[in-house]
C-alpha cells in the first residue's frame, strides 16, 4: 500500500443544542438522532477516531495510519513532537441553542492533569439563517468571586465580549479565555487534539440522561485569564479568487482560505507537515501528482481530506463555487 490523499467518514454526535444544518451534509445520521450538534472530520481521539472512505487504506483510522506511516504522514518535525498522535481535532459544529460558556486549558495544564494537550481553537463561521453570535472573553476585570456570583444569579454572559458574526468570519480562541458560541451559530472548527471542556454556566441545562450537566468550576477557574483578552477576537476573511488568504497563524496551526475558481495547483515541498483540507462550501476534486496510487479524490462540504506530508505537489479542481479551509503546521 502507499500513501495518496485520504478522505475520513465524519463521527457524528447528538447534541441537546444541536441542529439540523449539517446533518444533510452526511448520510449516516443515525435515524434516534433528533439533530446532529457536531461532526468530527479528522480525529484520532481514543473513543471516536475517523475511518479513512476511499482507496487502499478504507476501514483504517487515522491512528492506523500514524502507526504505519509515521513521519512520512505528518512530518518529521511533527512526529518527533506528537509521535503517534494526530495533533490536530477538526470539526463542524451546529448550534440552534446556546452554549455553555466553558474554558479550555493550556497544553501544560492538560499535560499535568488530565493526561491531554491543551486546547487552543479557531472558528471558521459559516452561513446560518438567522443573526448568529458568539462571546469571546471578559469585559472587564473579574475574579472568583464575582464569577461565583454571576453563575449565581445567572448574569455571567453580562460580563463577556459579544460578537455578532456572520459567514466567512474568523474567531481565535486561546486556551485560557472564556467564551461560548450563541444559538444559530454554525462553523468549522480547528483545534489542538483535546476534548477537554470546563464549563462554568450551562443555563442549568438538562442532559441527554435527563440530569444536570456537571459544572468543572474549580478547575475552571484555575486555568480562565481573569482580564480580557488581548488575542482572542473576530476577523473578517478576505477572499482572493484562486489564491490563499492566511486566516490564522499559531503555534498549533496555520489556517488558509482558498477559494479555486478554476484548476489550481498548490506545491507544499517547502512544508515539513500533512495539510488538511475541510470543505466549507461546493465541492471539488483533490488531486495529488505525484502519489503512487488512488491520488485523487473528490470532497463536498462538511468533508475533509488529509494530504501526507510526502506528497507535495496537489491539483484542485473546483465544481462550481468552492472553498476550502487549508490546515497544516509549521513547527
Amino acid at each position: 500500500m502507499a500513501l495518496y490523499p485520504f478522505k475520513f467518514r465524519a463521527q457524528l454526535f447528538h447534541k441537546i443544542w444541536g441542529g439540523h444544518t449539517i446533518a444533510q451534509w452526511y448520510d449516516h445520521v443515525p435515524v434516534d438522532y433528533e439533530n446532529v450538534g457536531e461532526a468530527w472530520v479528522m480525529s484520532d481521539v481514543e473513543k471516536y477516531p475517523t475511518e479513512v472512505i476511499n482507496g487502499s487504506h478504507a476501514g483504517d483510522s487515522l491512528l492506523d495510519l500514524l502507526e504505519v506511516y509515521m513521519d512520512e504522514l505528518v512530518g518529521e518535525k511533527v512526529y518527533d513532537i506528537f509521535g503517534n498522535h494526530f495533533p490536530l481535532l477538526l470539526k463542524f459544529i451546529d448550534a440552534t441553542d446556546d452554549l455553555s460558556i466553558q474554558v479550555h486549558p493550556d497544553d501544560d495544564y492538560a499535560l499535568e492533569n488530565e493526561q491531554s494537550l491543551g486546547k487552543t481553537e479557531m472558528w471558521y463561521v459559516l452561513p446560518s439563517a438567522l443573526e448568529a453570535a458568539v462571546y469571546l472573553g471578559w469585559n472587564q476585570e473579574m475574579n472568583a468571586s464575582l464569577i461565583h456570583a454571576a453563575i449565581s444569579d445567572g448574569s455571567l454572559a453580562r460580563y463577556l465580549r459579544e460578537y455578532n458574526v456572520r459567514a466567512g468570519d474568523v474567531a481565535y480562541i486561546p486556551s485560557g479565555t472564556v467564551h461560548a458560541m450563541k444559538r444559530n451559530t454554525i462553523v468549522a472548527e480547528i483545534q489542538e487534539n483535546s476534548d477537554i471542556t470546563y464549563r462554568l454556566y450551562d443555563y442549568n441545562r438538562v442532559g441527554n440522561d435527563g440530569r444536570m450537566r456537571p459544572l468543572k468550576l474549580d478547575k475552571a477557574l484555575e486555568v480562565v485569564e481573569m482580564s480580557p483578552s488581548k488575542e482572542a477576537g473576530v476577523t473578517h476573511a478576505q477572499v482572493v479568487e484562486d489564491g490563499a488568504v492566511n486566516l490564522k497563524k499559531t503555534p498549533y496551526f496555520t489556517a488558509n482560505l482558498l477559494t479555486p475558481t478554476r484548476t489550481i495547483q498548490r506545491d507544499y515541498a517547502p512544508l515539513d507537515s500533512f495539510v488538511a483540507y475541510m470543505c466549507v462550501e461546493g465541492q471539488c476534486s483533490i488531486k495529488a501528482l505525484d502519489a503512487e496510487q488512488d491520488g485523487a479524490v473528490t470532497m463536498k462540504t462538511g468533508e475533509a481530506v488529509l494530504i501526507p506530508a510526502t506528497l507535495n505537489d496537489i491539483v484542485i479542481e473546483p465544481d462550481g463555487r468552492c472553498q476550502l479551509l487549508e490546515i497544516y503546521m509549521e513547527v
